[in-house]
């Protein structure tokens, strides 16, 4: 096995192990690691795109067995979220002629995700602190405000999943917490896992159309993910959280600075 493939097979294993650890920083890691391999900008997305909704389907079947996936609010999510994602595969579509201004603006766009990331990741818990103190005051919103405001929500992610890789995971998570202060942690997490699976496959498969994809690598990656995840698991909660996110939220600030300026 080359040297470089062996690289490949070794990132999936990290990455995997720290979204088993953590259940965040997979997209964010992955892509910029993979730029960082010299993988064009676009063939990064469209294959970490395929990689996330093979390696999250697994978590659909375990989380649905479990009772933790609320279909409606998927549902709403993916109403606005892959609308988004075929606009968006429109969109790099009619930049694919000039490839140079299509990493471009893929380049950009994954340094400011990649910090909006950071900071969702870094100031989680006050975030959760203060949708559950509002949680049933004058600002919480319900009925058709709220199936309105989870529909623009997925729009955005949809937006920004298709266009970087990044975003189901972390802000779709948090963004969650805040429109549904009273959802137990565990559904919530398993609807966000059921949304980015078609998001992902959708976007995946759109970036495969116009060429986006590196089937070998994708191989290498699961090669190293699939036993990554399952370690990462089985170790979750040994490191305190107050260490992980703090240090996951640096290392991404330090990316996403150096890509977008």
């Amino acid at each position: 096995m080359e040297v470089g493939v062996v690289g490949l097979v070794i990132a999936g294993l990290l990455v995997g192990f720290i979204v088993g650890m953590t259940g965040v920083g997979g997209g964010s890691l992955m892509t910029p690691i993979l730029l960082w391999f010299g993988i064009n900008p676009a063939t990064a997305v469209g294959t970490d795109l395929l990689y996330a909704a093979i390696t999250k389907s697994g978590g659909i079947y375990v989380h649905q067995r479990n009772k933790n996936i609320d279909w409606t609010i998927t549902g709403w999510l993916t109403l606005g979220s892959v609308p988004a994602a075929a606009l968006t595969l429109w969109l790099l579509h009619s930049l694919h002629t000039d490839t140079q201004a299509m990493n471009a603006v893929i380049k950009q766009s994954l340094g400011v995700v990649l910090l909006l990331t950071a900071l969702a990741i870094l100031f989680k818990q006050q975030l959760l602190a203060f949708a559950h103190k509002h949680a049933g005051d004058r600002y919480h919103l319900s009925g058709f405000n709220l199936n309105l405001l989870t529909v623009v929500t997925g729009l955005m992610l949809g937006a920004m999943v298709t266009l970087t890789s990044i975003g189901a995971g972390a802000l779709g998570t948090v963004a969650l917490f805040i429109l549904y202060p009273f959802l137990a942690t565990k559904r919530l997490v398993g609807t966000e896992i059921a949304h980015a699976v078609p998001l992902t496959l959708v976007a995946g498969l759109g970036h495969a159309s116009m060429g986006n994809m590196d089937w070998h690598l994708l191989g290498y990656l699961l090669m190293g993910s699939l036993p990554g995840i399952y370690l990462g698991s089985h170790l979750s909660g040994r490191i305190s959280d107050q260490i992980l996110r703090p240090c996951l939220a640096t290392m991404l600030v330090f990316i996403g600075y150096k890509l977008a300026f």
